[in-house]
């Protein structure tokens, strides 16, 4: 059972920037891939990024609303992968969720539905 847990969340500055930390217990994390979510009050939960595993390159994948401001790296080592967000808006505010899973497919991980472990999320709020 992989444990995530995300950190970095808080109030942040339109125009700033933040950076989301996701731990994972999983020594063989560099395996997974992992996807950020972000969920806003009344909304559903939309596909933020992900990278894939360092097995398979360590590609990345953005949704058009962050694409240019976002870049999701890891750090293998560390068991950890960082989401870099810059330029924030009042509409990046929102849970962040991290995900994980071994089992994605390679033309797949932009649906909540693909991943089997999840973090417990992190508040971030964007003031304007």
């Amino acid at each position: 059972q992989v444990q995530l847990g995300e950190s970095g969340g808080g109030l942040m500055q339109a125009g700033g920037s933040l950076r989301l930390s996701c731990e994972a217990s999983e020594r063989t994390f560099n395996m997974y891939v992992v996807g950020w979510f972000r969920q806003a009050p009344g909304k559903e939960r939309e596909f933020v990024g992900y990278i894939r595993s360092s097995a398979s390159g360590g590609s990345t994948r953005y949704a058009d609303s962050v694409k240019g401001r976002a870049i999701i790296s890891r750090d293998d080592a560390k068991n950890t992968v960082y989401l870099q967000m810059n330029s924030l808006k009042p509409e990046d505010t929102a849970v962040y969720y991290c995900a994980a899973d071994r089992s994605i497919l390679p033309w797949g991980g932009i649906f909540s539905n693909e991943f089997n472990y999840w973090g417990q999320g992190t508040q971030v709020t964007v003031s304007s």
